[in-house]
């Protein structure tokens, strides 16, 4: 079974509004690359790299489903790296979907209740601002993550990362806050309504001082390991509106 393309573009399109939230200028949220037309399996992966575009095996037609698409390096020529990334998808009949920031603060498939739906934790607000729309996640922790190493560890186990914590809060958390990638520069907005505790992927050297000075915990597990789980719930919900069947191509950086 295959699902014409201009169909599962529309309800992506309309389901993450990527018309209407804000991005950086070389997102390029939605779709990237066409193929001949025709949707057959879906593959999710974070990256729409050489590594993750020549990984997808021949096949019924597929729609990659990416966080970070083609074109962050901007309006370069189609030489080089960028021609043998277009060339793999093309060889593959693949197409590619891009969704940055509508899939970060997607309230039933991004990357931030994803993850806090992973650790058991309830949303019960939003925080930090991201180019005027709030794009992290809080809550409370369940009991058997209250204390914050058991946190860190249970980062470690459910994404398959390494968890640096700073211990800059108190050992028993209360209220955490999630903004998955590289959100090092959201600790003040997580202690301006009051978090104890902020999990992200990665930040700056600075906010080391960020986190102890001002008396957050603060967990870095991983730009790639937090941002992997909105495309896989996205593949989910294509699976259950067109019945496409889909896999999770994970190829981690490590950062």
């Amino acid at each position: 079974m295959t699902i014409p393309l201009p169909d599962v573009i529309r309800f992506l399109d309309g389901l993450l509004r990527v018309s209407e939230v804000p991005d950086e200028p070389n997102a390029l949220n939605g779709l990237q690359a066409e193929n001949r037309g025709r949707v057959g399996r879906v593959v999710a992966a974070v990256d729409a790299s050489l590594e993750t575009i020549e990984g997808i095996q021949p096949g019924d037609p597929a729609l990659l489903l990416v966080h970070h698409g083609l074109f962050w390096d901007g309006n370069v020529p189609l030489t080089g790296r960028r021609y043998r990334r277009v060339r793999a998808l093309l060889e593959r009949d693949v197409a590619l979907y891009s969704a940055h920031i509508p899939l970060d603060l997607h309230p039933e498939v991004g990357n931030n209740v994803e993850l806090a739906r992973r650790i058991g934790v309830s949303v019960e607000g939003w925080f930090g601002a991201y180019r005027g729309i709030p794009i992290g996640v809080w809550g409370a922790p369940p009991p058997t993550l209250a204390e914050r190493t058991a946190l860190a560890a249970a980062l470690e186990v459910e994404l398959q990362t390494t968890a640096r914590l700073i211990p800059g809060g108190p050992v028993r958390i209360e209220r955490l806050g999630i903004v998955t990638g590289g959100a090092g520069s959201m600790i003040a907005a997580a202690r301006a309504v009051g978090l104890d505790t902020f999990i992200t992927g990665e930040g700056a050297h600075h906010t080391y001082f960020d986190a102890t000075e001002w008396g957050l915990n603060v967990i870095y597990a991983g730009h790639y390991a937090t941002e992997q789980l909105g495309v896989q719930a996205l593949a989910r919900r294509l699976q259950s509106e067109f019945g496409l069947p889909w896999e999770f191509h994970r190829h981690p950086t490590g950062l």
